[in-house]
């Protein structure tokens, strides 16, 4: 998982958008039009974000297709040091 943080919020562009995500999403479960109105960026570009997330197991979803809401994972939670050292970074 340290790797996949590694590769996701330093190692490409939207590593900053991306980290962002994960912040509110911490504070509580949010969709994606949410998080595009919050962040102030194009909901197709939060989506890309998430489904890159959602590939290396960062987060999760639950509830319907139509405004599913998104999680941070379990497996996250268990490297958030890695998380918050890497985010000094960029």
């Amino acid at each position: 998982m340290e790797k996949a943080l590694w590769y996701l919020l330093a190692g490409t562009r939207g590593g900053a958008n991306r980290a962002r995500i994960i912040r509110l999403l911490d504070a509580r479960p949010r969709n994606a039009n949410q998080l595009a109105e919050e962040l102030d960026v194009d909901y197709n570009t939060v989506r890309h974000h998430l489904d890159a997330l959602l590939e290396h197991d960062v987060v999760e979803t639950g509830g319907d297709d139509y405004g599913k809401l998104y999680f941070l994972t379990d497996r996250f939670e268990g490297h958030r040091e890695a998380f918050e050292e890497i985010t000094e970074h960029i």
